[in-house]
Formats: C-alpha cells, sequence, structure tokens
C-alpha cells in the first residue's frame, strides 16, 4: 500500500506543471545561466564548480520543503489527508508514501543536474559518497519544515510563505551568491541556515575535495529534529 501510494504521488508531482517547473526547470535554468555568464563573482575556479553543488541543494529544498508543503496544504484543506487517513493505509504509512515519492523525484533531480552541470565542464572532486548523507539529511530537514507549515497554516498561507521562503533561501543561502559576499556579522548567522549547511557541505564535498561534512550534518541534524518533532506535535489532518 505504501509504494502504491507512493507511485500515486510521484505521478501526481511529475504531472503537475508548476511542480515540475519549481523542481526541475528552475534549478537548470539557474545552472545553464549563472555557469556561463559571470552574472556573479564566484571567486577563482570554474563558475559551474561552484554553482552546481549549490543547485542540488536547491532541488533537494525545492521538493522536500516548497513542493511538499504546497501539496500537502491543500490535500489537507480539500479534505484528501481526511479521506486517506480513513482508508486501510495508515497514517504512518502515508507519510512514509510522501518521504519515498520525495525521495525517488529528487533521485531523478540529481541524475540530470548533474548530467548538465558534468556537460558544461563541471569536475567534481573528492569522494562523492559523503553527498550521500548531506542530500539524505537535508531531505529530512526540509521535510520536517514543511510539514510544519502544512500542517499549521491555511493553504493560501501555505502556498505564499513556501514561495516566499523558496525566494529569500534562495538569495541569502549561499545557492547563488557566495556567503563571504555578506557582512561579516551576518554570515554567521546565515550559515545556520539549513540550505546553506546543505550548500556548504555539498560544497566542500564535490568541490574542495573535503571529507566528512561534519558541521554542515550538524545543522541539518538539528533542523531535521526541530522540524519534525514540532510537526508531529501541530500537525492537523482537517
Amino acid at each position: 500500500m505504501v509504494l502504491a501510494q507512493a507511485g500515486a504521488e510521484i505521478r501526481a508531482m511529475l504531472r503537475n506543471g508548476e511542480q515540475l517547473l519549481l523542481t526541475l526547470i528552475i534549478p537548470i535554468l539557474l545552472l545553464v545561466g549563472f555557469s556561463t555568464v559571470p552574472l556573479v563573482d564566484v571567486g577563482a575556479g570554474a563558475r559551474v564548480d561552484f554553482v552546481a553543488p549549490g543547485i542540488l541543494a536547491l532541488a533537494v529544498m525545492s521538493t522536500a520543503f516548497t513542493g511538499q508543503a504546497i501539496a500537502t496544504g491543500f490535500e489537507r484543506r480539500y479534505g484528501v489527508l481526511k479521506r486517506l487517513g480513513a482508508t486501510p493505509l495508515s497514517r504512518t504509512g502515508l507519510l512514509l508514501a510522501k518521504t519515498v515519492a520525495v525521495v525517488a523525484v529528487e533521485a531523478l533531480q540529481v541524475v540530470v543536474i548533474v548530467a548538465v552541470a558534468l556537460a558544461l565542464g563541471w569536475s567534481p572532486h573528492g569522494d562523492p559518497l559523503w553527498a550521500v548523507p548531506l542530500l539524505l539529511l537535508g531531505t529530512a530537514a526540509f521535510s520536517g519544515l514543511g510539514l510544519l507549515m502544512a500542517g499549521t497554516l491555511r493553504a493560501e498561507a501555505t502556498l505564499a510563505g513556501a514561495n516566499l521562503v523558496y525566494l529569500v533561501l534562495l538569495g541569502l543561502g549561499g545557492v547563488l551568491f557566495p556567503l563571504d559576499r555578506f557582512p561579516a556579522g551576518v554570515q554567521h548567522v546565515l550559515g545556520l541556515l539549513p540550505i546553506s549547511a546543505l550548500t556548504s557541505g555539498l560544497r566542500t564535498v564535490l568541490s574542495a575535495g573535503g571529507g566528512f561534512p561534519g558541521g554542515a550534518l550538524l545543522v541539518l541534524l538539528c533542523w531535521t529534529v526541530a522540524g519534525l518533532v514540532l510537526a508531529a506535535r501541530t500537525f492537523r489532518w482537517e
């Protein structure tokens, strides 16, 4: 039942033109645009080496947070969650199915983004396996925050809030603009954002050839625990 529901969730995401634009097309356009045109000074090295890890982080945020928050918020408003909760598929099974669907879509995103980045001349360094725990923990952190928003706010407020957060974190999370371009006092605060931790961790292991990204994983773990605990306590199914 979980796999069947996960399949339905995946099909719904891929058939939704607006969500497909958010999760795949916009990241690809940003990757190509900021990698080929000197819109921002990213320092020494190839531009795509800086941009590609940030776009991978953006893809995780767009699917696990923005897309999931909006979809779940409207499902709650229209009573879809209430009806699904009354089926043999338990509420835990429903959340598990949503998680499987998010991970599956993210896997597709990673394949496409990496392929485009390699075509643009990206040359990853270090052990890419360290990127796996970053992506998984980033997914958990953003999923918790997305469910927290969708389970407490009205659907319209979730739609507006999720898109606003997406744009703010895109600009302030180090995805396209280096954090060292911000004032020193602000850099430390921005570095604690989940998108900043995920982006910096991916750059460390994929662009700088670094090892275990302990600091980034710790920040993401804190966001994961806080988001999921608050979501579990406040989520309303109706």
